[in-house]
């Protein structure tokens, strides 16, 4: 059951000891193996087609098979919330299977097959996660007649957290890094960050001392910026502050080698503006990891208005070659990913100032598909800083451009509760000691709540639409704003960078799957009820009176073989 439904690969040695084969042997010798093994009295009669054949574990109703699937029911609730009927099948298949001859049970799991195949949560998964990601990865976005290039040598500017570990994934896949920050002991701490990682995996026998060595050697630190004179592509990593960004330009232009190319990993700040302090804008690009950037898949790519086609081939080649899946968007406060999840992160502020219960709100996010809830994600991120960009998109958009209930909110978590989130121990949830147990909720939210809403009386139906509503209507106004330009990049990119429930298909796919039509009727009614963080752009209204959906209308572009 375990192999079915987690699909893991396994090697040689564990399926024999599991005894799915029964001997390895070399290419050379298969005939004479199989030869030996027929005068050995090797039988063409599989076992389950003996007469009298006894299961090995016992029926499902003997004691073995009453261990097995109540808490086998149980484990797939948790884990999915009836969400995957591929999962849902693949139990329902062993089970009924169990109790019939071998031909009927066969007969039994290739209907369940044939209904899952027909399902639209397995047309868009295969969709985003097999093609699209296939086609973005293989570089759908890469401009046509740039030749392909290379980066040997990367400098990271910035060694903090976020700066080191892009550094990390560069000299895994090979390329050498130096790190650069404003005094050596900065510098080396980023280094040390590499060390950490390494000997973490060394411990779980999951890397050789030798690829670490390897890895580790590949990467400098140091507090001189006349080391970047020879490198390919320099990533800024620095403090998301437009004077501190703006520095470290002042400094490094000067020493870049001509055809080098600059790119910025900011998360928030517009990449237009930041390239306001850069002279030569065609070579200057956003390069937008995602934390923890070991486990992300995804990297934005920001295209400011004079970015320049070989900034965007070195950008995707490089992004490419650490093994991550690239998207490209055009500028904009929060770019794609951000945009979104923020949207996530305060329905979930949304509901709790309503007065929903906080558990019910972190569970019916879950049970939507989403990998974490709201309150936990901003515990993850730090409620001090999702506290400092809310004061400065304050200070650069004026304080109609935030929602001022919730930044009383998290004014009152972060300046008078002193709770910042994980970091120090206490945000939402309070944290234990480490290996001390679980976190759990904080019991002082329901103090910061204006009232209480008695849990029966709430739709966990409604709740669960509002979470992925609000990003979905969010990913299409990335698109009548231009942010995305190809919807393949919304879906993946919802997946892979804030966990949008994978089962949909991504943020668009969603609203296909759910036709235009009915998308737009469920926005109204959520508008009514909510506000107009739920109101449909044009673009949806016109899409929905046409009965347009995403794909159709905006058909990806096919790369030329």
């Amino acid at each position: 059951m375990q192999l079915l439904l987690k699909g893991e690969a396994v090697n040689l040695t564990r399926a024999k000891a599991l005894n799915l084969i029964h001997a390895v042997v070399p290419a050379a010798d298969l005939i004479k193996a199989a030869k030996d093994w027929i005068k050995g009295g090797g039988k063409a009669v599989a076992p389950w087609d003996e007469k009298g054949f006894k299961l090995p574990g016992g029926p499902v109703f003997s004691k073995m098979g009453m261990q097995m699937f109540p808490a086998g029911n149980a484990i797939y609730r948790r884990e999915t919330y009836d969400n995957y009927p591929a999962a849902r099948a693949i139990m329902s298949c062993v089970y009924e299977g169990l109790q019939l001859p071998i031909d009927a049970a066969l007969r039994v799991e290739s209907r369940y097959f044939a209904k899952v195949l027909r399902s639209k949560e397995a047309a868009a998964m295969i969709r985003s996660l097999f093609l699209s990601m296939q086609e973005l990865n293989k570089g759908a976005r890469r401009p046509a007649g740039v030749p392909p290039t290379k980066v040997k040598k990367l400098a990271v500017i910035g060694a903090g957290f976020m700066g080191a570990s892009v550094g990390y994934v560069s000299a895994q896949a090979g390329i050498d890094v130096v790190l650069v920050d404003r005094d050596q002991e900065s510098a080396d701490k980023g280094k040390g960050h590499a060390k950490t990682v390494v000997d973490g995996l060394i411990a779980k026998g999951r890397m050789k001392q030798e690829a670490a060595d390897a890895i580790l050697a590949r990467i400098s630190a140091t507090a001189d910026y006349n080391v970047i004179a020879d490198c390919d592509l320099v990533i800024e990593a620095v403090f998301e502050d437009r004077k501190v960004k703006a520095d470290t330009y002042a400094k490094a232009q000067p020493l870049l080698k001509p055809d080098a190319i600059f790119a910025s990993n900011t998360s928030t700040l517009p990449i237009n503006s930041l390239a306001e302090e850069f002279k030569d804008q065609g070579k200057f690009i956003g390069i937008h990891f995602f934390s923890p950037v070991e486990k992300m898949m995804l990297v934005e790519i920001i295209l400011g208005k004079n970015t320049g086609d070989v900034a965007l081939a070195t950008a995707l080649d490089y992004v490419r070659a650490i093994g991550k899946t690239p998207i490209v968007v055009n500028d904009s406060r929060g770019f794609f990913a951000n945009r979104c999840v923020m949207r996530y992160i305060s329905e979930g502020n949304e509901m709790l100032l309503e007065g929903v219960p906080p558990a019910m709100i972190e569970n019916t996010a879950k049970m939507a598909g989403m990998p974490v809830g709201p309150l936990s994600l901003q515990d993850e991120v730090a409620l001090d800083l999702g506290l400092k960009i809310t004061k400065a998109t304050e200070a650069d958009l004026g304080p109609n451009a935030i929602d001022q209930a919730q930044k009383k909110l998290i004014v009152e978590m972060v300046e008078k509760q002193g709770r910042f989130g994980r970091k120090n121990g206490k945000g939402f949830y309070d944290y234990p000691e480490k290996g001390k147990g679980q976190k759990s909720l904080w019991p002082g939210l329901a103090g910061l709540q204006p009232k209480q809403l008695d849990p029966d009386t709430l739709s966990v139906e409604e709740l669960k639409q509002r979470f992925l509503v609000v990003q979905a209507v969010e990913a299409a106004r990335t698109v009548e704003d231009h942010v995305i330009t190809d919807v393949r990049e919304a879906d993946v990119g919802s997946i892979l960078g804030f966990g949008f429930a994978p089962f949909t298909g991504g943020a668009l796919s969603y609203i296909d799957f759910m036709g235009t039509k009915n998308f737009v009727a469920l926005c109204h009614a959520f508008e009514k009820k909510y506000g107009s963080r739920f109101t449909p752009p044009k673009l949806l209204e016109e899409m929905a009176a046409k009965g347009e959906t995403f794909y159709g209308r905006f058909p990806p572009k096919k790369q030329a073989a």
